[in-house]
């Protein structure tokens, strides 16, 4: 077949220039966050990064091709709902059967790497799950087989920290944070797990990647602290938790997160929006920290 990557006009002509880029995933847009956070963190996220002297390349599956690079007309339809939830695995049989997909970080990945862009934004990266450590998101096996840096406020705190970095080191992915000492906890500025090594601006963690991927390691996570903390985030991931003990799978996370949108009266969702924002900015200033550096 011919390639499944659909480049957009920007996004091809920085690529060829140069010019930093930084994906953005679209899983968030069609499952995450309800309307109108869903569209309003898709557009704060793509003008974060072009603020920060970056190109935006939102990606999703559309019309039988892995787009890069969304249109507000494409973000639209996929926040206008029958859109899958397509993970790395699911990339093949949804450009195969032709479906609509938001992607979720492990696709967002894979289609960065494909495409050559080494950088990417998001909320907060799946991992293992709290008394389910044989439930782990693809997003920590493909952290291990594709060449980008991923920008988060840490794992989603309704997960298992600890097991989650275990994994994260077992599987040889440099944990890089930015301006903070402990990985975050997504609501919270800190989890009480050390990060691998602190950088504390963009051109450090420039350095970083580049010697990084220079001596063989491939996906990096850079953790970034959340603008401001959700109060009681750790009883509403608990009282979620315990509400939702026979789910598992990949509905289990968005249950639970919606979950603690309901137990917060809203203040979750606008968190979780100013967040990515935020994790944007850092992502879009260290790529283009990253292009000034002209590393081939």
């Amino acid at each position: 077949m011919s390639s499944p990557i659909q480049l957009s006009p920007e996004v091809e002509e920085a690529l060829a220039a140069g010019v930093a880029v930084v994906a953005l995933e679209t899983a968030i847009v069609t499952h995450g966050l309800p309307a109108p956070h869903n569209l309003q963190v898709a557009a704060g996220a793509a003008e974060a990064v072009r603020r920060g002297g970056a190109i935006p390349a939102t990606v999703a599956v559309m019309d039988g091709r892995i787009k890069i690079g969304l249109e507000t007309a494409d973000l639209e339809r996929l926040a206008a709902g029958g859109a899958l939830k397509v993970s790395s695995r699911d990339l093949g049989p949804a450009l195969a059967r032709g479906v609509m997909g938001g992607t979720t970080v492990a696709a967002t990945m894979r289609a960065a790497s494909m495409a050559g862009i080494g950088f990417m934004a998001t909320g907060g990266i799946g991992g293992v799950h709290r008394g389910r450590p044989q439930d782990e998101s693809a997003d920590l096996a493909e952290l291990a087989r594709s060449a980008v840096a991923v920008f988060c406020a840490g794992p989603k705190i309704v997960l298992d920290l600890e097991r989650t970095l275990e994994r994260l080191d077992t599987l040889s992915v440099p944990v890089i944070g930015y301006r903070c000492n402990d990985v975050p906890a997504f609501y919270l500025a800190s989890s009480g797990i050390a990060v691998g090594v602190r950088a504390d601006d963009a051109d450090e963690v420039a350095s970083i990647l580049a010697a990084a991927w220079a001596t063989g390691s491939n996906g990096a996570l850079v953790v970034i602290p959340p603008p401001r903390e959700l109060q009681g985030a750790e009883d509403f991931v608990r009282q979620a938790a315990a509400e939702a003990v026979d789910v598992s799978g990949p509905d289990l996370t968005p249950l639970l997160l919606a979950r603690i949108a309901e137990l917060s009266q809203g203040r979750s969702l606008d968190i979780n929006v100013e967040l990515v924002i935020n994790n944007a900015a850092v992502a879009a200033r260290s790529a283009a920290a990253y292009a000034r550096l002209g590393v081939t």
